[in-house]
């Protein structure tokens, strides 16, 4: 069973040393076919300890999406500071709520099926929130099951925490269209007059803020302007936004935030919980941020299959691209052996990727390469489960939602 609670072992923070941590990870798994998909337990424990740190005492709301592992879900949980559930879809939240009674569905649901079973169980209704930003969500369920024949539903507003910069324009994503205070008043005035729902909260994910390092790059500059007034101009609107509600509906929780911007939503009082998942497995996306550094609690390895130069070494495998923008920085990074290269024409491929590099000239037929995923949940969907190290040897396996049989999205 992992425990996060319990102190780290002797070898803690074994990660700084990247010669002696990965080399522990191919001692640990070289007898286990590849690809091959680890877990740190410490490394996890000092990232979750981490993020309660920047939160600055806000309780977190574990986004799901960026771990599918339940194992992990519920020994993050287990841990002082950390309250409830973001779900991904309405399937997902429905298996969940088996265990859990606090999960917030983080998008609109239009899944016909997993309404009529939620809309019908007490018990579930009482355990999940959905999202909704748009009137036509409450008709969608009431056509399913009228007020009156089924449980009242639990609904939270999502709203638009995007920046609209001048001479740039939108910067963030395209979710809600309810952005000012008078927006949200306006709909969620609809929404209590609605009967057989209940408005008991808010969502602001500051993508902007949240998802876009700000450490390296020609565009870094720019970017810690822009972010700054952001942030300056989401305190301001989120607390216009607090204080409209009052009068109107007692919300349970306003929720912003993600792992890229913990330190600003523990500072915002306006908000009553953050929303964070991916720093707890930390891809690298997060190497591009000057706030913090997570530790590289997960990795998987390729085998080396041939050597097509004497500076290439192709592993099979390797195109575990992340989700958002078809970029270079999507692509999973190659780790170790160090000073490792994709080729531009080639990229990390489905079947194979090849790699380039001065210490590629080292790697024979069968040796193991490290790579790290840029964001966190995706690589999931690939492996039926992860391989708990501590200590340097494997104490558990952990199966991801794949391993348990579930594919939601």
């Amino acid at each position: 069973m992992l425990d996060l609670t319990a102190e780290q072992s002797p070898t803690r923070e074994a990660w700084r040393d990247p010669a002696r941590y990965w080399a522990s990870l191919t001692e640990a798994t070289a007898h286990l076919p590849a690809p091959v998909a680890v877990i740190e337990r410490d490394a996890l424990r000092h990232n979750a300890m981490d993020m309660l740190v920047r939160a600055g005492g806000l309780p977190i709301r574990v986004a799901t999406k960026s771990v599918r592992v339940r194992s992990v879900l519920d020994a993050v949980l287990a841990i002082p500071g950390y309250q409830g559930i973001l779900s991904f879809t309405l399937a997902e939240a429905l298996w969940l709520a088996e265990n859990h009674d606090d999960i917030v569905l983080g998008y609109p649901t239009v899944d016909r099926v997993g309404l009529q079973k939620l809309l019908a169980d007490e018990k579930l209704a009482s355990r999940i929130t959905l999202m909704i930003d748009d009137i036509s969500h409450l008709d969608f369920i009431d056509a399913i099951a009228a007020p009156g024949t089924r449980p009242e539903v639990r609904v939270a507003i999502d709203v638009d925490a995007s920046y609209k910069a001048p001479g740039l324009g939108h910067l963030g994503v395209r979710r809600s269209s309810l952005f000012t205070a008078a927006d949200v008043a306006g709909f969620a005035r609809q929404v209590v007059r609605r009967p057989g729902f209940r408005l008991v909260g808010l969502q602001m994910y500051d993508a902007q803020i949240a998802g876009q390092g700000d450490a390296t790059g020609a565009e870094a500059p720019l970017i810690r302007i822009v972010q700054a007034r952001s942030r300056d101009e989401l305190r301001i609107r989120r607390a216009q936004i607090a204080d409209a509600m009052l009068g109107i509906a007692p919300l349970e929780f306003l929720n912003g935030g993600g792992t890229g911007s913990l330190e600003f939503t523990g500072s915002d009082e306006s908000l009553t919980e953050a929303t964070a998942g991916s720093g707890l497995l930390a891809g690298h996306l997060f190497d591009g941020y000057r706030s913090f550094r997570p530790a590289p609690a997960t990795g998987f390895a390729f085998d080396v299959v041939r050597k097509p130069a004497p500076d290439i070494a192709t592993v099979l495998g390797g195109g575990w691209i992340a989700s958002g923008p078809a970029v270079s920085s999507r692509q999973p990074l190659p780790v170790w052996p160090q000073h490792l290269r994709t080729l531009p024409r080639e990229a990390a491929g489905e079947v194979q990727t090849p790699l380039q590099g001065e210490s590629a000239r080292g790697l024979e037929v069968g040796d193991r390469v490290w790579f790290r995923h840029c964001k966190s949940g995706e690589p999931a969907e690939r492996i039926d489960s992860y391989q708990l190290v501590a200590d340097g040897k494997i104490v558990d396996e952990l199966p991801t939602y794949r391993g348990e049989g579930k594919a939601f999205l």
